[in-house]
Parts: C-alpha cells; structure tokens; sequence
C-alpha cells in the first residue's frame, strides 16, 4: 500500500535551465517517507523521543527518467519495500499527474539505530504499525 504526497516545484528547487536539480529527489523522498509513517501512526519525532531509535540511511538510489520543472504539480508515491528486524527499505515513484509521465523512481535502505548511532532491532510497535 503506497502513500501519496502531493508537491508543486518551487523556484528554489530549479537550475538555471528551469529543470528540477538531480538533489531535490531525495528531499522529496524523505517527505513521502515521512508522509508514509505519519499514516501508519507515527513519526520520526516520535520514534527518537518516545524510544530512542533513528532510521539510518544506509543505501539510496534515484532513477531519473523524465525531468520536472518549475511549478509542475507532482505526485510521490512511497511503499514499503522490506522490512527486516534491524532495517527498512522504502520504494519511491515521482509522478507528474498531468500527463502521467514517471520523472524518477528510487529506493532508500534505512539501518535501525539507537540515539548513539548503535545499531539495534526495531521495536515490535513500529514493525506492527508499518506491516
């Protein structure tokens, strides 16, 4: 099951040539992560204050297939991918609605850790709420 996250590309978010820059992908990742486990009944507010976890990015990849550019109203979608006792990994699509084109596709691996960067299990709350 995917989560939709809905952007329109601002100015800031463009190079000279009015195309997105190749880096925004990766902050539109991390909303449409974000997006996702705020649905799921948390967030990465919650895991780090409430019990001392972080998600770790231990991998990422962007697959760019179309560009975007300046005020193209656009869709994230996230899934979950796998989820493992000591990881996560999220699949991502960039979709541009209007005319359906898919813009980049990618996946992040996220390593479970503790506050001091140790890696540990994730919490069984967490896996129940995610599967």
């Amino acid at each position: 099951m995917a989560t939709t996250t809905m952007i329109r590309v601002r100015y800031a978010e463009t190079d000279k040539m009015g195309i997105v820059h190749h880096s925004n992908y990766y902050v539109w990742f991390e909303l449409g992560r974000s997006d996702f486990c705020r649905e799921k009944g948390f967030s990465y507010l919650d895991m780090e204050d409430l019990d001392g976890v972080r998600l770790v990015v231990g991998e990422s990849s962007c697959r760019y297939k179309s560009p975007a550019f300046y005020e193209d109203q656009i869709e994230v979608r996230t899934e979950l991918l796998n989820i493992r006792s000591r990881s996560i990994e999220f699949g991502y699509s960039i979709i541009r609605p209007s005319d359906e084109a898919i813009l980049a596709t990618g996946r992040t691996l996220h390593i479970v850790t503790d506050l001091n960067n140790s890696i540990r299990t994730l919490p069984e709350k967490y896996r129940a709420m995610l599967s």
